[in-house]
């Protein structure tokens, strides 16, 4: 097996683990929400039914962007495949970014903060959280 034949079975590993991960991922939550269904109303276990999926499909859909990077890098680069995959890949991404703010309610960098917050209203604490300004490497209290 020479190196472009290893390369190709790869990406076809790769988007197969993508595709596999999405369905497995939709079955298994599906099982766990119809285990868990006593202990819950409808209306939570279809919410965590659907936060279960949505995790799946967000792995699955980093393994679908690997595959093409590797696909795009084996080839002789072209600018169409270029383009093509800078296009896969702002799709692939937007499609993540949206499902996780689905998901978790906020935009992805705000999760930092978001934990801070919680963590200071479960110890009580009155103080604002200090927050390092990553351009300046300052301090500042969170308003």
């Amino acid at each position: 097996m020479d190196f472009t034949e290893l390369v190709s079975l790869s990406t076809h590993l790769f988007e197969g683990a993508g595709v596999a991960v999405m369905v497995v991922g939709a079955f298994v939550s599906l099982g766990m929400v119809l285990l868990q269904r006593h202990k819950e109303s409808g209306e939570s276990a279809f919410r965590h039914f659907r936060q279960k999926v949505g995790r799946s499909i967000l792995l699955g859909l980093e393994l679908l962007v690997a595959a093409d990077i590797i696909r795009t890098v084996s080839e002789e680069p072209t600018l169409q495949g270029v383009l093509v995959l800078g296009m896969i890949v702002l799709i692939r991404t937007f499609l993540s970014f949206t499902l996780a703010v689905e998901l978790e309610g906020h935009w992805p960098w705000q999760s930092a903060r978001i934990k801070a917050l919680e963590k200071m209203q479960s110890s009580g604490s009155a103080q604002r959280p200090v927050v390092e300004d990553r351009g300046a490497g300052e301090q500042h209290a969170e308003h």
